[in-house]
């Protein structure tokens, strides 16, 4: 077929990026931790370590006190732009190459490095508190001293054998493997352990994993078996037991590990897995725990999940720093061009040098002075934007990154929804009830439960559940009698099998009743054949509800003795034992009576839909990227309107190797227009053998959705649209296992939710609702980038004026390398007399930020890069030429008898034209852009008295200095205006359409 295309496998590049990677055996190695392997951990005996192991320590911070001014400095000096005006400063401390006085270089030079280190110090400071918060978190240690040692604060006391047990309290900072740690309920666990005893009485806990794997349900955690049985947590420290663990790695939903206890007899080993670990950054939701520490510092699961955090560098910097190399090659040319004039006469080197610095003005180093303060008015209305309430800029560099957004990649749970299910639809086979109709229902339930069964409702519709613990749950009926029913066996939910189950006793008769629930693309082929299934859950999915499917199945006695014992045999087995327990359970799991399907709909945050939709019309490409499941996922892509409801879904079903992956991508390849939904799993297997065929396919998808996300895989996905598109990025998030994703983006916002504010505190911008993300990017980020490109463009305009000026002078004059203005006078142009007239452009708007936000349209034209081009920066320097040219042939044709009247004609004009340059080039005048205007003219009026030693003060007072003056700027701007009418008269841009 045409269409099966061969695919070639991917050849991985080297990325161009000196960070290290969190998460890799190459981390580790360079940072000192060596080769991570299994361990054997000794129970309260740090001292047995088999290997050393890293601190307990949060760092979250760039720097330390001795790397952060050399950090900071490399950062600000590895781009051309700094480089240059530090080497031009330095130059001046030669008497053969010095123009003017050494602050004239130094000061603009120090003013902006003075900002970024205070910048950057602030930023780290705010880290290193919260680092420094997490770190002294205080937590109680089981100990075992001599009883002759009376120093200890023990709040326990266990006197054996001549030993002193109990607890003394350490900071999470000081914790180390080996260790034996409580964990009251609600504290944090502060390094990855295995679970050994509960406070519990079902012997139990569950844990609230939403910092770690961003899902909000609790899970359940089981502790070692026969330390559970001890007596107290102190006989802990009494019996000779370790665990043995496997090696540090990324993995936070798997665990393989054994513990043994050797003074038993006979020595007792049981298997460990994921039900055993308490992985740091999880909360205890019941109950006192106590763990042995297994991991700390760098080798926790959540830390290796966590990229370091990395000094974000706009793509607007970046482009202003090429435009300035630009510049540099012109000044290159034009100092060879002025020697080259003279033929190369004498010390002609010297003369070259001479040259480059009387015209480094074609660089203005005011350039980074104004750019560095508009980010900062930036930020200042964006949180003072009261739309937008509880905003927080983090990081002042970025805001033009706001307005260039391509692809914006957003969490799921907590984001865009609200950590709540509801319920929706109920289908019992004959009928379908609603919200509308739960009084029939409750009803319904009533006249059952006077007889037969067991159905699990809702308290809403009068079935209750009055008690849970590890082995019976009682249930009150509408009747108000109470059931008692003893769980046999609990299987919980995979990705893999898409279903759970249980089976309890019914105290009461003594039947024993399997029940099952599960996706229904998994449990039509375990449930008996019927007509009305298929066609209730396409419905059902219609709606964009999840669809649960419920049934049972009754087993006799005999039945289930059988399968107990075959699965009590399966979870001992060592090898393969998650196959050997799926195998001995898929034998119940046939011909089982369907009992219902229920509809449930994610609870959206406020506005998804509409801001989803704002985001498609601005030409941003939105996946999301969850943890959750894929039939979760799909719902809410659907429900949030992320897919329309005209366009096909294309689910990447799962591959385990590079043949299925080939299959599977051409499949694929065939579909148009279409959303794609796909596991983290066929994810990585795609990326593996395929990396650039997938994510040419994906990018060309509307939508994209990628379920079982693990934090690293959000963040490589990040990085490989980065790369592949070379398109901006956007990351949202709000959970800790978002700050992976939001630190490796363009531009990461945290949303501050029920996970917490780890990703708020890691993000650039922090926002309190999804919904403000619209506001944030199309009007906020429009606004920054289109300012700071016509602030950007008219500074370096300012530069080429006065270096045009300059360099007119020097050819006239025999090119002398002579400055044509000096001391105060060059000061004083990009200071007092035009900076705030040109800073003002920070202020201005091309249309209202209601009209933003009602034609998100607009926001295309800003991803094209048109603000800030090549052909607008060439547009710009050919005003600039042409405007400096004029005012200065214009000069010397009138000028009388004495140079220094060229000077006063020259730059009186010259400041005229600027004024009246940015007045041409205001969209929409502010108040404070008037009082920049006329305050800057009425400092270079006053100033003309002072300005005797430059400017002739009787010659500036007569008609002919008025006349000449008003001549030059007048031929240097009325074109240019005219210019300006004609484009609006006959080819205005899209959001002139708009304000007319």
């Amino acid at each position: 077929m045409t269409d099966n295309i061969p695919l070639q496998p991917v050849r991985q590049k080297k990325r161009m990026d000196s960070r290290p990677r969190a998460g890799c055996g190459e981390w580790l190695r360079c940072c000192g931790g060596g080769e991570p392997r299994p361990r054997t951990v000794w129970l309260g005996h740090p001292e047995k370590r088999d290997q050393r192991y890293p601190r307990n320590v949060i760092n979250n911070q760039k720097y330390n006190f001795f790397t952060f001014l050399p950090g900071v400095l490399f950062n600000q000096f590895k781009y051309f732009f700094n480089l240059y005006f530090l080497l031009l400063a330095c130059s001046q401390f030669v008497p053969e190459m010095r123009l003017g006085a050494l602050y004239t270089y130094w000061v603009p030079l120090g003013f902006v490095l003075a900002v970024t280190i205070i910048r950057e110090a602030v930023e780290e400071i705010r880290c290193y508190m919260r680092d420094k918060e997490v770190n002294s978190q205080v937590y109680s240690r089981l100990t075992a001293r001599e009883i002759n040692m009376r120093d200890w604060d023990f709040t326990e006391l266990t006197v054996q054998q001549g030993i002193q047990t109990g607890t003394v309290k350490v900071k999470s900072s000081s914790i180390q493997v080996g260790d034996l740690i409580i964990v009251e309920k609600n504290q944090r666990v502060p390094a990855d352990m295995i679970f050994l005893r509960t406070s519990e009485k079902n012997g139990s806990c569950f844990l609230r994993t939403d910092q770690l794997d961003g899902e909000t349900d609790w899970k359940l955690r089981l502790p070692v078996a026969c330390t559970q049985r001890l007596p107290t947590a102190a006989d802990l420290l009494q019996i000779r037991s370790y665990v043995y663990a496997e090696e540090p790695n990324i993995d936070i939903h798997n665990f393989v590990g054994t513990f043994t206890r050797e003074d038993s007899d006979p020595p007792i080993s049981e298997s460990l897995s994921i039900e055993n670990a308490l992985w740091a950054g999880t909360v205890t939701a019941s109950g006192t725990v106590v763990g042995v520490v297994l991991y700390t510092g760098r080798e926790l699961r959540s830390v290796m999940n966590t990229s370091n955090p990395r000094s974000k560098i706009g793509l607007f910097d970046l482009e202003v720093n090429c435009l300035t190399k630009i510049l540099f090659g012109a000044l290159v040319v034009v100092s060879l061009v002025m020697v080259a004039l003279q033929h190369f006469a004498g010390r002609w080197y010297l003369q070259i040098i001479r040259f480059l610095l009387l015209f480094s003005n074609i660089i203005p180093i005011s350039l980074r002075v104004n750019l560095d303060m508009g980010k900062i008015v930036y930020s200042w209305v964006i949180r003072r934007d009261s739309k937008i309430p509880g905003t927080v800029v983090r990081s002042s560099t970025i805001p033009e990154q706001l307005g260039r957004i391509s692809y914006l990649l957003t969490d799921k749970t907590g984001t865009l929804t609200q950590n709540e299910m509801v319920f929706k639809r109920l289908h019992l086979g004959t009928v379908a009830y609603g919200l509308d109709s739960m009084d029939e229902v409750q009803s319904h339930i009533f006249s059952i439960y006077t007889q037969v069964a067991l159905v699990q409702w809702t308290e809403s519709v009068g079935l209750t559940l009055v008690g849970r613990d590890q082995s019976s749950m009682q249930l009150r009926t509408p009747g108000d009698q109470i059931l008692n029913f003893t769980i046999l066996q609990l299987f919980p939910f995979t990705y893999e099998s898409k279903r759970m189950g249980i089976i309890v006793r019914d105290e009461s008769t003594g039947e024993i009743t399997f029940y099952m629930k599960g996706a229904d693309v998994v449990m039509a082929g375990i449930v008996q054949y019927n007509d009305w299934l298929e066609e209730e859950c396409g419905n059902m999915a219609r709606e964009g509800l999840r669809v649960l499917v419920v049934a049972k199945k009754s087993l006799a006695e005999e039945q289930y003795q059988d399968f107990e014992a075959r699965y009590v045999q399966a979870k001992l087995s060592v090898h393969d034992r998650s196959l050997k327990v799926a195998t001995v359970i898929e034998s119940l799991e046939m011909e089982m009576e369907l009992l219902c399907l229920t509809g449930v709909e994610d609870q959206l945050q406020a506005d998804v839909r509409p801001t989803l939709e704002t985001l498609r019309n601005a030409g941003i490409k939105v996946w999301m990227l969850t943890g959750d499941k894929l039939e979760t996922a799909t719902c809410t892509a659907k429900n949030a309107h992320l897919v329309t409801r005209n366009q096909d879904i294309h689910i990447f079903r799962l591959v385990t190797n590079r043949g299925e992956a080939h299959l599977e991508l051409n499949a694929f390849r065939r579909k148009h227009d279409c959303a794609l939904v796909i596991s983290g799993d066929s994810l990585e297997v795609c990326l593996k053998y395929y990396e650039y065929e997938f994510m040419e396919l994906a990018c060309q998808c509307p939508a994209v959705v990628c379920c079982r996300c693990a934090p690293t895989q959000k963040a490589r996905i990040v990085r490989l649209l980065q790369e592949r598109t070379g398109r901006l990025t956007c990351a949202v998030g709000d959970g800790g296992n978002d700050v992976s994703m939001i630190q490796e983006s363009d531009c990461g916002v945290g949303v501050e939710g029920k996970e917490g504010k780890q990703a708020s505190l890691a993000a650039d911008f922090s926002v309190t609702q999804f919904r403000h993300l619209g506001r944030l990017l199309m009007v906020h980020g429009r606004n920054s980038y289109k300012r700071s490109a016509a602030l950007s463009q008219f500074v370096i305009h300012r530069s080429l004026c006065i270096s045009a000026m300059q360099a007119v002078f020097s050819s006239v004059f025999y090119f002398a390398s002579v400055p044509l203005y000096q001391g105060f006078l060059i000061i004083g142009y990009s200071t007092i007399y035009t900076m705030f007239p040109v800073f003002s452009l920070v202020l201005d708007k091309d249309v209202k930020s209601e009209v933003a936000m009602l034609y998100p349209e607009l926001y295309k034209d800003l991803l094209k890069g048109r603000p800030l081009s090549y052909k607008t920066f060439l547009i710009w320097v050919l005003i600039s030429i042409y405007q400096g040219s004029t005012i200065m042939y214009g000069a010397l044709l009138l000028f009388e008898s004495e140079f220094v009247h060229i000077v006063a004609i020259s730059f009186t004009s010259l400041i005229l034209t600027e004024l009246l340059m940015v007045a041409l080039t205001i969209q929409t005048w502010h108040w404070l852009m008037t009082v920049a205007e006329l305050l800057s003219l009425a400092c270079y009026i006053a100033s003309l008295v002072f300005l005797h030693e430059f400017i002739d003060v009787y010659f500036i007072a007569t008609l002919s200095f008025l006349w000449k003056v008003s001549v030059i700027t007048l031929v240097s701007c009325l074109p240019l205006y005219v210019l300006k009418y004609l484009r609006r008269r006959f080819s205005p841009p899209s959001y002139s359409k708009l304000t007319s």
